[in-house]
């Protein structure tokens, strides 16, 4: 990192704990109101951040905050696909490009 740069700062909405961009997962909610992980984090519409962690995933779904950030009902279904994503997302940028290239982790977190 080049002096004077700064990483981006979000917070969980589960247990609001401020991280760095790239520890956190980003759901978003589309423009034509569909919820969904966002593993590049540059999807359009409105985002919510939580940790890497499937028991924040579960509080945030359980407790209505991921829905109260987003602005629409978010259902159980949710936890399925973020549990599917958590394992592959969890290699951050840098893991993905060192270890199996961006090309091979890519498609199999899809």
């Amino acid at each position: 990192m080049r002096r004077g740069e700064r990483t981006p700062q979000r917070s969980c909405v589960a247990c609001r704990q401020v991280r760095s961009k790239v520890d956190l997962l980003r759901i978003v909610r589309t423009p034509g109101g569909e919820v969904d992980v966002d593993p590049t984090g540059k999807a359009a519409g409105r985002g919510a951040y939580v940790c890497r962690d499937e028991r924040c995933a579960q509080r945030a779904v359980e407790q209505k905050k991921l829905a109260r950030a987003l602005g629409v009902p978010v259902g159980e279904e949710l936890l399925e696909t973020i549990g599917r994503n958590l394992g592959c997302i969890g290699l951050g940028k840098r893991d993905a490009e060192r270890v199996a290239g961006r090309g091979r982790v890519k498609p199999a977190c899809t």
